[in-house]
């Protein structure tokens, strides 16, 4: 099948470049003039492994106001505040055929999907694979070859001929998917993995193998993991894992699988970028309030990071100076306020 993936970021070109290397055809749209100029300017991708072994991939990619391509499969990865302007750009080559998988972090982008692609055709996915973008048109695998793994649904829950092509040919890629049939559960389950391992990784600058050595990693990270339960307990939503298996799977990516891992979230930190906190320790937050319950630890989180984000926007030189201003225009006072102050 042919493949186009929307959000030519970490993720989306390892997604595609490892499709591609696996023999498919693949095509990547993107909005972000850096990343498209400077691929077309170096004629691909630099592409890295651990930090090593890097090398040009040539992949093609366009703006989507260009684009000319009929995909069977589209898969996206754009942050969850830039999708639906993404969508709205891309909505010109979509047709009633396609269909779109999504392994996006947080939530809230199903229903800007659904507003162009029904159920049917739309197949949710969480993907427990570590990547880095270190630059414009440089890219990081974090992990061996073949490591990583994921999980996907359809969103009707009941898998047709197509849902298990795409999982086919996503394992010829080496992305091990593994197929469920419980969509809320599976989207969820990555959002209270990242609920952990994002907010607290991103607020202590650290990766994810320095996370699980502290001896309060297993305390910090079961403290979120209950609470997200207890939301989605109320919520009606039965997720994939027990919370015990839950944690398991936290200690066993940070340990194994992407120990060297900064998560996207501190990525985008540590570059003055928006964060999707909101999406996810947000969204269990505001999820839990539905249902009269409060999960006080994700929202505190949620607030520690918008902090974060002020902090490293934050221009202290033009708040000195304008102290300073403030303060000098105080001391210059006339001869009747000081003897009015006296």
């Amino acid at each position: 099948m042919k493949y186009t993936v929307l959000g030519a970021g970490a993720m989306g070109l390892r997604y595609g470049v490892l499709l591609q290397e696996a023999g498919f055809d693949v095509d990547f749209v993107d909005t972000w003039e850096p990343q498209v100029e400077t691929v077309r300017q170096q004629g691909g991708v630099y592409v890295s492994r651990d930090g090593q072994n890097k090398h040009l991939v040539p992949v093609n990619v366009y703006y989507p106001e260009e684009y000319k391509g009929d995909p069977d499969v589209l898969i996206v990865f754009t942050k969850q505040y830039q999708l639906a302007d993404f969508l709205k750009r891309c909505a010109r080559f979509f047709n009633d055929k396609q269909y779109v998988v999504t392994c996006m972090n947080g939530m809230g982008h199903v229903e800007k999907l659904n507003e162009y692609f029904p159920k049917e055709r739309l197949l949710g996915g969480t993907a427990l694979i570590g990547t880095v973008l270190n630059k414009a048109g440089d890219v990081d695998f974090i992990g061996p070859k073949g490591a990583g793994s994921m999980n996907i649904a359809n969103e009707t829950e009941k898998p047709d001929e197509m849902t298990h092509k795409i999982v086919d040919e996503f394992q010829q890629a080496g992305l091990n998917p593994n197929l469920t049939t419980n969509f809320l559960g599976t989207l969820m389950a990555k959002v209270i993995f990242n609920s952990v391992i994002n907010t607290l990784c991103t607020m202590f600058k650290i990766r994810m193998g320095e996370y699980i050595q502290s001896p309060v990693a297993q305390k910090l990270g079961v403290q979120l993991i209950d609470e997200a339960f207890d939301v989605c307990e109320r919520a009606g939503i039965t997720l994939l894992n027990t919370r015990q298996e839950e944690w398991e799977t936290v200690k066993y990516v940070s340990t194994v699988s992407n120990p060297l891992h900064f998560p996207s979230m501190y990525q985008d930190i540590s570059k003055n970028r928006q964060t999707e906190v909101d999406y996810i320790n947000g969204y269990i937050y505001d999820l839990g309030l539905k249902y009269h319950y409060e999960a006080k630890t994700h929202d505190f989180l949620r607030n520690l990071v918008h902090l974060a984000e002020f902090a490293g926007t934050f221009d202290v030189d033009s708040y000195m100076q304008s102290v300073l201003e403030r303060d000098k225009k105080a001391a210059v006072k006339t001869p009747e306020e000081h003897v009015a102050q006296a």
